[in-house]
C-alpha cells in the first residue's frame, strides 16, 4: 500500500489498542529513537496535535545533506506551504512524526495518498481539521544509502497534487467554514490584476505594431489594476499566514467525545 497504506494501518491498529500517541520512525536508521520524548512533549503538554521532525533547523548539520536533496526539500517546503496552509512548518517530507489518537482517528484515511505524497497529503488533512502542527528540530544523518525516490518521476505528480490541495483548502477555509475579508480580497486581487495584464498586454501589441504612442492614460489605466491586485494579492497572503492553527484540537475532541 505504499509508505502512507503502511502508517494509516498502523494508525488504526494503534488506535483500537488505545494508545494515546503515535509516532512513526522510518527504518533507514536516519531517524534517532532517543528525540522520542521531544516529539511527545509538545503533544502530552497541549501545545500540538502532530509533530514532526526539521532537518533545517541547525545551519551547520545541514551541510551533510546531499545538495541535490537540500533543493529538493526547498521547493517542496515553499510548495508545501502554499497547499497546506502550514506557513511556520519546513522539511514537509520528513518521515519522524507523532500524532495525537483523537486527531489520528478524524483523518480521511481513504482519501490520503498512499506513496511518497504522504507526508505532504497529511498536512493538508490536518489542516483541514485545524490541527496544531509544531516542528521539532533534528539533525540530518545521511550514509551511503540510494533514495528510492526520482525527482524527474514525481515533480509532475506533485505539482498537480499541490495545486489541487491549494484550491481545496482556500475552498474550505475561506468559502465553505468561514468567511472573512481574504475571501474577499483573493478574486478581487487576482480579477484587478488580470485585468490589468490583459488590457496593458493588448494595448502594448497594438501600439508596437502601429507604431503609435500609448496615451499616458491608458498605461495609468493597466498599472493600476496591476498595482492594486498585487495589493489585496499580498493582503490575502498575509492573512494566510496569520490563521495558521494555534490551539490544539485533541483536547476539545476529548472533551465533545466525554460529554456524549
Amino acid at each position: 500500500m505504499g509508505v502512507g497504506g503502511a502508517v494509516m494501518a498502523g494508525y488504526q491498529a494503534a488506535i483500537a489498542d488505545g494508545m494515546d500517541i503515535m509516532v512513526k520512525i522510518d527504518g533507514d536508521g536516519q531517524m534517532d529513537p532517543a528525540l522520542i520524548a521531544f516529539f511527545v512533549a509538545p503533544i502530552l503538554a497541549g501545545e500540538a496535535d502532530y509533530t514532526k521532525g526539521n532537518r533545517f533547523y541547525d545551519l551547520e548539520e545541514i551541510r551533510a545533506m546531499p545538495r541535490m536533496r537540500l533543493f529538493g526539500n526547498a521547493v517542496l517546503s515553499f510548495m508545501t506551504k502554499l497547499s497546506s496552509g502550514y506557513w511556520d512548518l519546513f522539511d514537509p517530507t520528513n518521515g519522524y512524526t507523532a500524532i495525537h489518537r483523537d486527531v489520528a482517528r478524524h483523518l480521511p484515511y481513504k482519501k490520503i495518498s498512499r506513496r511518497y505524497f504522504f507526508e505532504t497529503d497529511m498536512l493538508f488533512r490536518l489542516n483541514t481539521l485545524r490541527a496544531v502542527v509544531v516542528d521539532v528540530t533534528m539533525d540530518a544523518k545521511y550514509g551511503d544509502e540510494v533514495s528510492g525516490l526520482k525527482i524527474s518521476s514525481i515533480v509532475g505528480e506533485f505539482f498537480m497534487k499541490h495545486v489541487r490541495n491549494f484550491f481545496k483548502r482556500l475552498f474550505y477555509n475561506y468559502y465553505l467554514r468561514n468567511m472573512s475579508m481574504a475571501s474577499i480580497e483573493l478574486p478581487l486581487g487576482l480579477l484587478a490584476f488580470l485585468f490589468g495584464v490583459i488590457y496593458g498586454s493588448y494595448h502594448w501589441f497594438m501600439s508596437s505594431t502601429t507604431g503609435h504612442l500609448t496615451p499616458a492614460g491608458t498605461v495609468m489605466l493597466s498599472a493600476m489594476p496591476v498595482i492594486i491586485g498585487l495589493q489585496f494579492i499580498l493582503a490575502f497572503i498575509a492573512e494566510d499566514i496569520a490563521s495558521v492553527p494555534r490551539r490544539a484540537i485533541h483536547r476539545a475532541f476529548k472533551t465533545r467525545g466525554k460529554k456524549k
